[in-house]
């Protein structure tokens, strides 16, 4: 299985949901429940990726992707100073636009099951009213990827803000750098365009 890599938050964040609302269905317990459920979750679809199509991934992994990440909040970073001249309906758009190609990508990435295993190892208060909780996945062939999950608590309830891979950076930020220059030539509605268009080729295969 290669290596994950997800669409992610800045660490040190301190940003608040603007006023689009999230309509992920509230998330009880503690951020390692949370964390745990997500990954039980991911598991489950991988183990069924050989009977089960790229869209048909996409449906059953959407409801936990969306209880476990703030949507809003990771498109607003994206988004950068181009989400303060955006119009009401564009961040709507941004939003739905990068959903999908964060979910696109767990699927195309995680297409398969080998024996991985996902072990919550601990938690701990992080900076910015930040709970942070580490796991470990264990592949098929015992190599192990850690994996260190940033969590806020929301009126909606315990949300990932980000996730950083052994010991590497926020992929966002890297994301946030490669969108770069497409939003200086043709601003937030050429990213969703092309958000959008990248899903749409992946689910397609």
């Amino acid at each position: 299985m290669r290596r994950a890599s997800i669409y992610l938050l800045i660490l040190t964040c301190l940003f608040i949901a603007l006023p689009i609302r999230d309509n992920s269905a509230a998330t009880g317990g503690t951020p390692s429940h949370m964390v745990a459920s997500f990954q039980s979750a991911l598991v489950a679809v991988m183990k069924e990726a050989g009977t089960l199509n790229s869209k048909q991934r996409f449906e059953r992994l959407a409801n936990s992707v969306d209880e476990s990440f703030h949507w809003t909040l990771m498109a607003q970073i994206t988004a950068g100073n181009h989400w303060k001249s955006a119009t009401h309906t564009e961040r709507i758009k941004m939003v739905k636009a990068f959903r999908r190609m964060s979910i696109t990508t767990l699927v195309m990435l995680f297409d398969g099951y080998s024996g991985e295993i996902f072990k919550v190892l601990q938690e701990a208060n992080g900076p910015s009213r930040t709970r942070l909780v580490q796991t470990v996945l264990i592949k098929g062939d015992k190599s192990k990827v850690t994996i260190l999950y940033v969590c806020r608590k929301f009126k909606e309830g315990w949300r990932m803000i980000d996730v950083i891979v052994d010991n590497g950076i926020s992929e966002l930020k890297v994301r946030r750098s490669e969108y770069n220059l497409i939003l200086k030539k043709g601003g937030l509605p050429a990213l969703i365009k092309l958000l959008n268009s990248k899903s749409d080729e992946l689910l397609s295969n």
